[in-house]
């Protein structure tokens, strides 16, 4: 709720139909159209291919939306997907003309639908990225990620970050930290909040003080978060990187330890169970643990594995956590073939657990922290506005930082912390 923030800023602008990048409109003021980076099912392929900068017809809004004039965003692999149309072509879901990616940003409100008591035009927000229609048992009492309505904004919608203006429902919207600026706000709604239902959203499993959790990815968005999320409940984090030049990053997170995998041969599916070659991955998958166990104490397994490569590196996690432990899956980045000895699963008593983002509590509880400036939202780069194409590419080939990656919309520069610095430039 943000009724008590002040009331918004005056100033001059001009009313038009189309606004350029940066040029802010009066306050409240919706154009007839506006730019966006457009995905058509007729050019999937790679970013720099399926995003296409358009002019589109700005959104309209219903009783219970929002519209948000997007001052940055954030990147993340869905928006890899929805280019290449894999696993499937977001057109198959919401059946739109084009699709504007973009699951994370922060901005401004700009209009509300007549049913909206909590926001007001004016309010600087950040938007998660669950919706649902609010009308069934999930929706009221249950856990609104299991509502059969329940899709992720600027994946499974098609009105997503990457476009001047935004269309979300109100219960999308939560206070944008005030320390931070507009790109730092962009980047990691998605990534922290789906870390943070990895982590809390599933008991009993749910991580306790003292307890040890295997983060795959730990200097990526995902993996940086699960390392800090960690450390907020006294827990230990064991971070696994590719690239011994991130070792540090992760340590700096605050990582007990960090095992780089490119140290051992064990990954991709599982060979087959009993031959030579199964001998030989367990073997190699052993060592792995050995390597886990130089950190937490010999014959210590963890308590959770974080995982999200999926088919690389799914037959080690399900061994190496401890026995009535959890792998708990959000993605499959190096494949959605996954494979596993299920003796150890059954026999140890392990849970695999899917998890997809988070609700509206639990991105809430995510936000506080992050508004209490408990966590760092490790932003690496920042891209403008003309190279959205570009930082997907980096994502797709794992070019990118350590960290979240943010590009500019309407902010006309990094740095700036207040609507009255966007509108001084």
């Amino acid at each position: 709720m943000a009724l008590d923030q002040t009331p918004p800023v005056s100033y001059d602008a001009p009313e038009k139909d189309l606004y350029e990048i940066g040029e802010i409109p009066p306050m409240g003021y919706v154009p007839k159209k506006m730019y966006a980076w457009a995905i058509r099912r007729d050019r999937h392929g790679e970013p720099e291919q399926s995003f296409q900068q358009e002019v589109v017809d700005t959104w309209e809004i219903d009783s219970h939306e929002v519209l948000v004039l997007v001052m940055a965003a954030g990147v993340n692999y869905n928006g890899v997907w929805a280019g290449l149309g894999q696993p499937i072509s977001p057109f198959d879901g919401h059946g739109a003309d084009y699709h504007i990616a973009g699951s994370d940003a922060s901005g401004i409100v700009w209009a509300v639908g007549d049913k909206v008591k909590n926001w007001r035009v004016g309010d600087e927000v950040v938007i998660h990225c669950n919706q649902d229609d609010g009308d069934d048992e999930f929706c009221n009492g249950g856990d609104p990620m299991y509502s059969p309505s329940q899709r992720i904004w600027g994946y499974e919608t098609p009105d997503g970050s990457f476009s001047q203006f935004t269309r979300v429902q109100a219960q999308q919207l939560m206070p944008r930290p005030q320390h931070l600026t507009w790109e730092e706000s962009a980047c990691y709604t998605l990534t922290l909040a789906t870390a943070y239902r990895m982590l809390f959203g599933h008991e009993p499993h749910d991580l306790k003080p003292g307890q040890n959790v295997l983060v795959w990815g730990a200097s990526g968005g995902l993996g940086s978060y699960a390392i800090q999320l960690a450390n907020t409940v006294g827990a230990n984090a064991i971070g696994v990187i590719s690239d011994e030049s991130k070792r540090q990053f992760v340590m700096d997170q605050g990582a007990k330890g960090v095992i780089n995998r490119k140290d051992f041969n064990c990954w991709g599916q599982l060979p087959t169970v009993n031959t030579p070659e199964y001998n030989e991955w367990l073997k190699e998958a052993r060592k792995f643990g050995k390597a886990i166990w130089d950190i937490t104490g010999k014959g210590v397994n963890v308590d959770m594995v974080f995982e999200h490569p999926g088919e690389a590196t799914f037959p080690v996690s399900t061994l190496v956590v401890k026995k009535g432990g959890m792998v708990v899956i959000c993605a499959g980045t190096s494949g959605f073939n996954c494979t596993f000895d299920v003796r150890y699963m059954w026999m140890h008593q392990k849970r695999l657990q899917g998890s997809h983002f988070a609700n509206l509590k639990q991105a809430a509880g995510a936000n506080r922290l992050m508004v209490e400036r408990r966590l760092d939202p490790c932003m690496s780069e920042v891209f403008p506005w003309d190279e959205i194409p570009q930082a997907h590419t980096k994502m797709l080939r794992n070019e990118h930082k350590p960290g979240n990656m943010a590009v500019l919309v309407q902010a006309p520069r990094t740095g700036l912390r207040t609507f009255e610095d966007a509108l001084e430039g």
